[in-house]
């Protein structure tokens, strides 16, 4: 694995929690999180739950995001925009091609499949371990004010200077040669 840490050069932000019923921090994605091109794969976006986050959030983000794809500039899987800070949940498959499990007011952004979905993992085969950043950003606004089909890039530069907060979960996966 790389020491690439995709927060390293962002702004400092507060820690709270994030779990899931779908995945353990630090262990593999179950089968149903990998890309549909992958045996067992099914593109299901894990339940997310998230608590103490920094007092004067006014809303979410949620991204998902490789930074060990041989690509130079990793891999965007999952962006979703729009939470509400009322909402401290997502249903394992709310990202799914119509975010049916997404609260009001929120949307996914197409990633870097141009897909505005969740894209499970897919590292190449014989590459080695890569590290999925599952991200909840708790914000100070309550829209981060872009357009729906931004890219997660776009997202990250707009938050940027509007994260009190981070929580991050960290999967992994391994494809074998």
């Amino acid at each position: 694995m790389h020491a690439n840490d995709p927060f390293a050069r962002l702004p400092e932000a507060a820690s709270f929690t994030v779990t899931s019923t779908t995945v353990t921090d630090g262990a593999p994605w179950p089968p149903e999180q990998f890309a549909s091109g992958v045996p067992g794969g099914r593109d299901v976006s894990p339940q997310l739950s998230w608590s103490g986050a920094p007092a004067g959030t006014k809303s979410y983000a949620v991204t998902v995001y490789d930074p060990d794809a041989p690509t130079g500039s990793g891999f965007w899987h999952w962006a979703v925009a729009g939470i509400p800070a009322t909402v401290t949940e997502l249903p394992e498959g709310a990202g799914d091609d119509t975010g049916s499990g997404l609260p009001e007011g929120a949307f996914q952004l197409p990633g870097d499949t141009r897909a505005a979905r969740f894209i499970g993992a897919a590292p190449p085969p014989g590459h080695g371990p890569h590290r999925y950043f599952v991200v909840v950003h708790a914000l100070d606004v309550a829209s981060i004010g872009v357009p729906a089909d931004a890219t997660p890039a776009v997202l990250g530069f707009a938050m940027s200077g509007h994260t009190l907060g981070r929580a991050v979960l960290t999967a992994t996966a391994e494809t074998p040669a």
